[in-house]
């Protein structure tokens, strides 16, 4: 699709500048490791991913958003099937994504070979909004693989799949923000949406508190579910980020990429 590139890569620079100075402004955490060799870590991980993407487009004949083209011009999927004013397809295939981002994340924890790639993001020390961008690769091409899968099942159109990579770049940037916002508003906010806090829990070293809260954009799913988790045991001062590794290592890029493939 023509500018789909600029539009979704402005977006994303965008978002990302902002809630890096917000986090800036009004920190919620102070930090444990260099902020320099985190965030080259991740951003390194980030374009690795952006050049595993482009190689799985190699080999597969489209991705997410050539899929809803291809789907619109075959008949394929579900909203290609049947007529329904275009505001009610574009919020309801967003409620689906989202949805199926959780599933994706629910069981990248429950099954223990998708654990292992997912636990790259996770072992972060820090969380901010670079954490939002530290996948292993591996995993950002299995999600594209569901993506495409769904895209196909229940065919939304072409601009509905940009709208939601924008929506859910930029819940995950805000998410992963190390950004302070005042109790009440985050009391508000989180009634719909994952907030810093939120989802800050998820990323305790504690394993039940890393077990849930598994939203990226919309908090609902978490209730409905009950994997939710208001508030950490040791609060947000006091409770400790990432996993075993308590050291230097996570912020090392070949350690980060090796460490699906470690025993423990």
């Amino acid at each position: 699709m023509e500018n789909e590139t600029i539009i979704r890569l402005s977006a994303f620079l965008g978002l990302f500048v902002l809630f890096a100075l917000l986090e800036t402004l009004v920190p919620r955490k102070t930090r444990t490791q260099a902020l320099t060799k985190r965030w080259a870590t991740n951003w390194a991980m980030q374009i690795i991913d952006a050049v595993a993407l482009k190689t799985l487009a190699l080999v597969l004949p489209l991705l997410a958003v050539g899929a809803a083209i291809d789907a619109g011009q075959n008949g394929w999927g579900v909203f290609n099937r049947i007529e329904m004013p275009v505001w009610a397809e574009v919020v309801l295939a967003i409620l689906i994504f989202d949805l199926a981002i959780w599933f994706q994340h629910l069981i990248t924890h429950k099954i223990p070979i998708l654990w292992r790639f997912h636990r790259v993001h996770h072992a972060d020390r820090d969380i901010d909004v670079t954490t939002a961008i530290r996948f292993h690769p591996v995993e950002i091409a299995f999600s594209m693989l569901l993506k495409i899968g769904l895209v196909y099942l229940i065919g939304p159109s072409a601009v509905t799949i940009i709208l939601f990579e924008i929506i859910l770049n930029g819940t995950a940037l805000f998410n992963h923000a190390n950004l302070r916002l005042p109790l009440g508003l985050d009391a508000i906010m989180r009634l719909v949406l994952v907030t810093p806090d939120m989802h800050r829990v998820h990323h305790s070293v504690l394993r039940q508190e890393h077990d849930s809260n598994y939203g990226f954009a919309l908090s609902i799913w978490d209730r409905v579910f009950h994997t939710y988790i208001a508030q950490p045991q040791a609060g947000h001062d006091g409770m400790t980020i990432g996993l075993q590794w308590q050291d230097d290592r996570p912020t090392r890029l070949g350690w980060a990429l090796a460490l699906p493939f470690f025993r423990k």
